[in-house]
């Protein structure tokens, strides 16, 4: 069998599915009938069985991405919670936000790539003539980082508390960006994973440079790995609901838009929560009097827990039911 003629074949199918998903989305009630229930596991079944087959014989991005999406709406309308109830919040950030995510890794590793890249060179730059970071970093907060990681920097356990609420406002801010601006196709997600990466890489370099290495770091590296993770997270969200914004495939352009844009809200939601976490070590760990080597081996172990995290959480012993694209 060909891909046009399993398309043309399994086509009523997938539209007959779609149109019960439209029918039970959003709504807080039951809204099936008990056959309509026992069709819909019927074609829940049949999706995914064509999802890991298109996926098998490599019959288009378009096609596949089109079936997991089905497939990932069926399974939150099959097995979710209430909306808002406790267990649904904890299933979502346990599994659904690492599962929807692999589903769009391609999006993730793009936004890795502008958000590393440019950093690095920015950095090597420096390294090689400090005067490099007066293109990038004002004088002004040069000389602001420069007293900051020369000194302690412990301070008054009462002041912890205020600086982790300062932390969730300005790390949400920086991802909120990455993320909302990506409805101008993309592009404005672009700009700033590769803007924060520029002056990150700056900033990083100046320092090390200074003398101030294994005081920035040992700071940085325990909340390093959910703030930086949660940022290109953020950029990969709007690149999703940027590439949304200007390809449609094979639905009208306002459904897919709704069911893009869905999807990368939930992701800017899995982000959230990381950078929750990561304001929290960042207020209360990250400054504290621990020794330089333990943080070494504390923030090493942080970023193992985001990649197994990210990798694996909400894995399912079915293929079937955690059918993972590349974008």
């Amino acid at each position: 069998m060909t891909r046009e003629q399993f398309i043309k074949s399994r086509q009523k199918d997938w539209a007959r599915f779609e149109q019960l998903l439209k029918k039970s989305e959003f709504s807080r009630k039951p809204s099936l009938t008990g056959e309509e229930i026992s069709e819909f596991s019927s074609l829940y079944r049949s999706l995914c069985f064509d999802l890991s087959l298109v996926q098998s014989r490599d019959w288009g991005l378009t096609v596949s991405r089109y079936l997991n999406d089905l497939a990932a709406r069926g399974h939150n309308c099959f097995y979710r919670s209430k909306p808002g109830s406790v267990v649904a919040v904890v299933r979502f950030v346990a599994s659904d936000f690492p599962r929807l995510l692999r589903e769009n890794i391609g999006y993730f590793w793009l936004a890795l790539a502008l958000f590393v890249i440019p950093g690095l060179v920015a950095g090597t730059l420096i390294a090689i003539d400090v005067s490099w970071a007066s293109r990038i970093v004002s004088t002004e907060h040069q000389a602001m980082f420069d007293k900051m990681y020369s000194g302690n920097m412990e301070r008054p356990e009462d002041a912890n508390a205020a600086m982790a609420g300062f932390y969730v406002h300005n790390n949400i801010g920086i991802a909120f960006r990455c993320y909302a601006t990506g409805a101008f196709a993309g592009l404005g997600s672009i700009f700033f994973l590769i803007y924060n990466s520029i002056f990150l890489g700056a900033v990083t370099s100046f320092v090390a440079v200074k003398g101030h290495g294994e005081r920035f770091f040992s700071f940085v590296i325990g909340h390093g790995s959910f703030e930086l993770t949660a940022i290109v997270v953020s950029g990969a969200a709007g690149l999703i609901l940027g590439h949304a914004m200007v390809h449609s495939g094979k639905l009208s352009w306002w459904d897919n838009l709704r069911v893009r844009g869905l999807v990368s809200v939930k992701i800017a939601l899995g982000a959230a929560f990381m950078l929750a976490v990561a304001a929290l070590l960042e207020g209360f760990w990250s400054p504290s009097g621990v020794p330089s080597a333990v943080k070494f081996v504390v923030g090493g172990l942080l970023w193992l827990v985001v990649i197994l995290y990210l990798g694996f959480a909400g894995r399912s012993l079915n293929p079937d039911e955690d059918g993972e694209l590349s974008g």
